[in-house]
């Protein structure tokens, strides 16, 4: 524990303690005796002693400590724990703990899980504990949060499977070097969100809209059932749709807030290529679909949640020849299909990588309430100090 002084202006309160002692003080002349009174006519008047004296010590002691102890009372001192130098291993789940203690370490290396809090590893422990399903956070995350947690100076050794997760989006950076050792295993699995399957939902100014034809042909396709829904831009209700549809914009007009307001939510919105896009889906697009010689079918922007897509040219086999693939229908699922993230990933290639450095700060213990019960105590022995029979009589 390292004390420290979170206002230390308030020591200036320490002045305060010359006041009891001016208090206290009592100066007293002392004169030297004359044997003969006539003799006091015959020489220089006696120059008198003074002698520098406390009265009530006991009080003034105790008044002392009070004033003190207000004092650092005021510099408001707190306790921060001091941060262990010694090496850490962290063993992330997934690892056997015999393989992993056969390697070589430092002695006097305290070993934990790479889990939330980082328990620690007993002597008997074969297992990590237990986490509910679908709460793991992500292994780099957590290791980012050891790495900021440790002394600068403190040796950190990560034991890893060779199939590991889950991972998260960023590369893992740390603020030290890591000893990175692999060994075989895998990373428990997590539990993954169903994706909810598509579904094809189509809008147009008329029910006879040629464009219609090859949509009907897709939903045939993926196998849907029933028939390909299709409505008006004036019936057109996002509360009705269920979760995986994409809606195939073809009227001529743009989509209406609700619409809007649906994709931004989640869902995916296919414009035709003469539909001009609202202000608020305006923004880059970029392939998302092509042909086999590389020329861009669908055009894609994420927008909040979801997806703003537009076909680069009319649906028309004359200007989309790819309409015509067999393989058409298959390809536009698959890039209409959300697919989830990879959850674990090799080992060997995620490696940390030297980054800036990034200190969690441990909030510091305040004592302010046992100097406040100091301060009490101290209060009332001075009071019956202070109002005590005998000292009258002592004075």
């Amino acid at each position: 524990m390292n004390l420290l002084l979170l206002f230390p202006a308030g020591l200036a309160a320490l002045a305060a303690l010359l006041l009891p002692l001016l208090i206290h003080l009592a100066r007293r002349s002392e004169h030297r005796p004359t044997d003969f009174a006539a003799l006091r006519w015959l020489r220089a008047l006696p120059r008198p002693r003074h002698r520098v004296r406390f009265d009530e010590w006991p009080l003034l002691l105790v008044r002392l400590l009070l004033l003190a102890a207000v004092a650092l009372l005021l510099a408001e001192p707190a306790l921060r724990e001091h941060r262990q130098a010694r090496p850490r291993i962290a063993v992330s789940p997934g690892v056997d703990l015999a393989a992993a203690r056969a390697l070589t370490h430092a002695a006097n290396a305290q070993w934990v899980w790479l889990a939330p809090g980082f328990p620690p590893i007993a002597a008997d422990a074969a297992r990590p504990p237990a986490t509910p399903a679908g709460t793991a956070p992500p292994v780099g995350s957590l290791l980012r949060e050891l790495d900021a947690s440790l002394s600068p100076d403190t040796a950190l050794s990560v034991i890893v499977p060779s199939q590991w997760g889950p991972l998260d989006a960023q590369r893992l950076q740390l603020s030290r070097e890591v000893r990175w050792q692999v060994l075989p295993g895998q990373s428990p699995a997590v539990a993954v969100a169903a994706v909810a399957p598509l579904r094809l939902q189509a809008i147009a100014d008329a029910p006879a809209d040629p464009a219609l034809r090859y949509l009907r042909a897709v939903h045939a396709a993926w196998a849907l059932p029933g028939a390909l829904p299709v409505g008006t831009p004036a019936d057109a209700a996002p509360a009705r749709w269920p979760a995986g549809t994409v809606v195939a914009w073809l009227s001529q007009r743009p989509p209406p807030a609700p619409v809007i307001a649906w994709v931004a939510a989640g869902g995916q919105l296919l414009l035709a290529a003469q539909t001009p896009a609202p202000h608020a889906l305006a923004g880059p697009l970029q392939p998302l679909l092509q042909d086999a010689h590389g020329t861009p079918l669908i055009d894609a922007s994420a927008v909040g949640r979801g997806r703003l897509l537009r076909w680069a040219a009319p649906l028309q086999p004359q200007q989309l020849p790819a309409l015509l693939e067999a393989d058409f229908p298959t390809r536009l699922h698959n890039a209409l299909q959300s697919v989830p993230a990879p959850q674990r990933a090799l080992a060997q290639t995620q490696q940390p990588q030297r980054g800036p450095a990034i200190r969690l700060a441990n909030a510091p213990r305040p004592l302010a309430p046992w100097l406040i019960g100091l301060v009490l105590l101290l209060f009332a022995v001075e009071r019956w100090l202070a109002t005590a029979p005998r000292r009258g009589t002592a004075a």
